[in-house]
Parts: structure tokens; C-alpha cells; sequence
């Protein structure tokens, strides 16, 4: 068996540190997917506008402020590797008000795990989150500050949302090896568990 090259083991060195990290933060599960199985799809961007999402147009985020599908799958075209990242909790929690939290919370740990890659010699990871982050982190203000000119009140915690790419979650999750059903109504009466999805590009 030939050796493995030092530059893969340092890779794969890195990645399960971050998953660790990740996990750490709260995450329940994060997992390494090849950037080829990433689906992207323009009819789930297209989501967004038609029937037109609440937070349409309102942050730098979200739809039309973003490259799209188009764009993503470019970006897509110069990476290899990805970490995809799992938070379970109460189905009852993420169709109430309490979803900006878990939401937050996903954001924190995307956003960390991107800036510890690039401290590890990845400099172009690149970290996707869910929902909006005008709503996440800024419900209370009336404007987004970055669409108003000025700097982000969240530099360090606000990442795109991947509904506006059309970033296909559900096979995403089955790319890093989870099931489950994603916030299914019925599932909330009987206490069922659902989840959130995010990605950070690696390499």
C-alpha cells in the first residue's frame, strides 16, 4: 500500500477537528460531503420569490442580493470538499418564534467553523447557513444596515442563506449519510424531532 501523501493527512487532520469543533458548538452531527454531490437547484431559489418569502430583498443574504444557482454552481466548480452540519430540535420549536434561536445558533456555528478553517490553511472556506439573517439578527431594526450603506451589525455571525442558491438540504443530508423527515407539521403534536442543515466549503 502506497504511502498516504502528508498533504491529505493534514487535510483530513483538519477536517475532523472541525467537525469536533462543530460538534462542540452544538452541533449534532457534522459530516465531510465531495462538493460534487451538492445539489443545486433553480426551482427551490425560485422559492423564494414566488409564493415571495417575508424576507425577500432584505438582507444582502438573501434573494436578489445573492449569485443564485448560477452562481453557486460556478463557485462550486473550485472546490473539492465540504462539511455539511446537522442541529436536531423539536419540530413544535422550529415552527414557533423559538426557530430564530436554533437558526442563530447554527449561524455561530458555521461562521466558527469557516474562520477556524481559513486559520488552518484554508483561506477560501466559505460558510452557508438557513434563514434569513435580517430576521435571525436584526428582527428589531427596521433596514439591513449592509443594503443601507453602512457596515453589518453581525459580521461575525451572519452567513447566507442557501435557500436563495438553491441548495437542495435534503440531499445534502443524504450526501453526509443522515435520514429524517424535515419540519413535518404532524410531527409536532407528538413531540417529534426535526432539523436544520447548513455547509461551509472547504477546499
Amino acid at each position: 500500500m502506497s504511502p498516504v501523501p502528508s498533504e491529505k493527512k493534514n487535510t483530513d487532520a483538519a477536517l475532523l477537528a472541525l467537525i469536533a469543533r462543530m460538534r462542540r458548538s452544538g452541533a449534532a452531527d457534522a459530516a465531510v460531503v465531495s462538493a460534487a454531490d451538492i445539489s443545486v437547484e433553480d426551482g427551490l431559489a425560485r422559492l423564494c420569490l414566488e409564493p415571495r418569502c417575508e424576507n425577500y430583498g432584505r438582507s444582502p443574504g438573501c434573494p436578489p442580493h445573492v449569485s443564485g444557482p448560477r452562481g453557486f454552481r460556478e463557485l462550486l466548480k473550485s472546490y473539492r470538499l465540504a462539511l455539511a452540519v446537522r442541529i436536531d430540535a423539536p419540530t413544535e420549536v422550529l415552527l414557533s418564534p423559538e426557530r430564530s434561536e436554533v437558526m442563530g445558533l447554527l449561524h455561530d456555528i458555521v461562521a466558527d467553523a469557516e474562520a477556524a478553517a481559513i486559520e488552518m490553511g484554508f483561506p477560501r472556506a466559505m460558510a452557508f447557513a438557513g434563514g434569513s439573517c435580517k430576521m435571525i439578527f436584526c428582527r428589531e431594526h427596521a433596514e439591513c444596515s449592509v443594503l443601507s450603506g453602512r457596515v453589518c451589525r453581525n459580521p461575525r455571525r451572519a452567513r447566507p442563506s442557501m435557500s436563495g442558491f438553491g441548495i437542495n438540504v435534503s440531499r445534502l443530508m443524504q450526501a453526509a449519510g443522515w435520514a429524517g423527515a424535515y419540519l413535518d407539521p404532524r410531527a409536532a403534536a407528538d413531540g417529534g424531532m426535526s432539523w436544520i442543515a447548513g455547509l461551509v466549503l472547504i477546499d
